[in-house]
C-alpha cells in the first residue's frame, strides 16, 4: 500500500511541475534581457527564489526532497535546469493520457459489437493491440520514474550543499566531535576520581582504621570482631572498585556480549526491564560500546530520576543503522544538557550517529540512539 501512496504522490508532484515548468521557462525569457542590467539583476534572483522556494515545497511534498540554502544564482541555475525535465514530462503525460484515451473508446466500440475506425475486433488485431499497448504503457512508466528520478538528482545538485560546502561542514562536524570527546573523557575522568574518592578510598580508610584497631587490641573476642568488621568493609571495597572498573568499560561485553551485558544490567537495575535484542550479528566493538552505555545511563535515570516502574529495550538493526531505543514509564523531563544524557550523544555523535531525547513534562521518556553498523 504504501509503494502504491508514494506513486500517487509523484504523480500528483510531476503533473504540478507541468505548469510550473511552463512558467519556469516564461520567467527565463523574460528575465534573460533585465539580466544584463546591474540594477534590475538583484530583482530577477529575487524572483528566481521565489520561484525555486515553490518548487521546494512541491519537491517535500510530493518527492521527498529536502534542500535549503540556496542564493539567486543557484536558483536561475536549477530553473534553466529544471524546466526542460517539465516540458518533457509534460509530452509524456500527455502520452499518456491520449493513449488511455483511445484504448478507452476501442474498448467502449468493440465491446458495443461495432468497428473502430473500420477495425473489427479479430483475434490477431486484439491480441496485436493488447500487446503493444502493454508495452507502450510500460514505456510510459518507465519514462515517468526517470523524470521523477532525474528531477531530484537535478534539485540536489543544483540546490544541496556544493562540495566544498559538504566538505566544510564536514570539517566543522569533527571539530565539534573532537571537543565533544575532549569533553566527554574529561567528564568521564571526573566521575571515576569522584567515585573512587568518595567511595572505594574511604572503605579503604575505615579498613586500615580497623586493621589498626586490631593490632592494638588485646581482648580476642574484640580482635574477632574488629577481623569481621574488616573482611566485611574489604569485600565492600572490592565490590565499589568492581562498580568503577564496570562504568569504565565493562568487561562482560568482551566475555558475554551485549545480550548478556544488557541482561546483566536489567537484573541489576532495579525496577523492571524488558530487553528486545533483534541483532543477528555482533556489531564492531566501538557499536557495542555505545549501545551499552547508551542502554545503562537510560535504565540508571529512569530508576533514579524518573520514578519508572518499567522500562523496554530496543536493538534492532535498519539498513546499515544500529537503533537502540528505551522507553520508561516515568515522570519524564529528562534534560537533554544534562550530564549523563549530554555525555551519551557526545559518545553516539563521535560514530557518526544521531542521538535523540523525548521526554515531556509527566512522561514518558523516549531515548534513541542510531549508530551506524561499520
Amino acid at each position: 500500500m504504501s509503494v502504491a501512496i508514494r506513486a500517487c504522490r509523484a504523480l500528483a508532484g510531476h503533473v504540478l511541475g507541468v505548469p510550473a515548468a511552463l512558467v519556469e521557462l516564461v520567467f527565463l525569457i523574460l528575465a534573460g534581457p533585465f539580466l544584463l542590467v546591474p540594477r534590475a539583476r538583484p530583482r530577477v534572483l529575487a524572483g528566481a527564489v521565489r520561484l525555486v522556494d515553490a518548487e521546494v515545497v512541491r519537491l517535500r511534498l510530493f518527492g521527498g526532497v529536502e534542500v535549503s540554502g540556496y542564493d539567486g544564482r543557484r536558483a536561475l541555475r536549477y530553473l534553466a535546469r529544471r524546466w526542460p525535465i517539465g516540458v518533457l514530462g509534460g509530452l509524456v503525460l500527455t502520452l499518456l493520457v491520449f493513449g488511455a484515451g483511445v484504448g478507452a473508446q476501442l474498448a467502449w466500440q468493440w465491446g458495443r459489437g461495432r468497428p473502430f475506425d473500420d477495425m473489427e475486433p479479430t483475434v490477431l488485431l486484439v491480441l496485436y493491440i493488447l500487446v503493444g499497448g502493454l508495452v507502450l504503457l510500460f514505456l510510459e512508466i518507465m519514462g515517468f520514474i526517470g523524470l521523477v528520478a532525474l528531477e531530484r538528482r537535478v534539485a540536489r545538485q543544483a540546490l544541496g550543499p556544493s562540495p566544498t560546502e559538504l566538505l566544510e561542514h564536514r570539517i566543522t562536524e569533527l571539530a565539534e566531535t573532537r571537543a565533544g570527546i575532549v569533553a566527554a573523557v574529561d567528564q568521564e575522568r571526573r566521575r571515576i576520581e569522584r567515585d573512587l574518592h568518595d567511595g572505594v578510598q574511604q572503605r579503604l580508610v575505615a579498613l586500615a582504621m580497623l586493621i589498626g584497631r586490631a593490632r592494638r587490641g588485646r581482648s580476642p573476642e574484640l580482635l574477632g570482631e574488629l577481623l569481621r568488621q574488616a573482611h566485611d568493609e574489604a569485600q565492600e571495597a572490592l565490590g565499589d572498585l568492581r562498580d568503577v572498573a564496570w562504568r569504565v568499560y565493562p568487561t562482560g561485553l568482551d566475555s558475554l556480549g551485549l545480550r548478556d551485558a544488557l541482561a546483566t544490567v536489567a537484573e541489576r537495575a532495579g525496577v523492571p526491564v524488558t530487553v528486545r535484542y533483534d541483532l543477528g550479528e555482533r556489531p564492531a566493538t566501538q557499536v557495542e560500546t555505545a549501545v551499552y552505555f547508551v542502554v545503562c545511563e537510560a535504565v540508571t535515570n529512569a530508576a533514579k530520576h524518573a520514578g519508572a516502574r518499567a522500562v523496554t529495550v530496543e536493538i534492532l538493526k535498519e539498513g546499515a543503522v544500529i537503533i537502540v531505543r528505551t522507553r520508561d514509564d516515568g515522570r519524564g523531563g529528562a534534560d537533554p544538557a544534562g550530564g549523563g544524557l549530554s555525555g551519551l550523544a557526545r559518545r553516539v555523535a563521535a560514530l557518526d550517529g544521531r542521538f535523540r531525547v523525548d521526554s515531556p513534562a509527566g512522561g514518558p521518556t523516549t531515548i534513541t540512539g542510531e549508530l551506524p553498523c561499520g
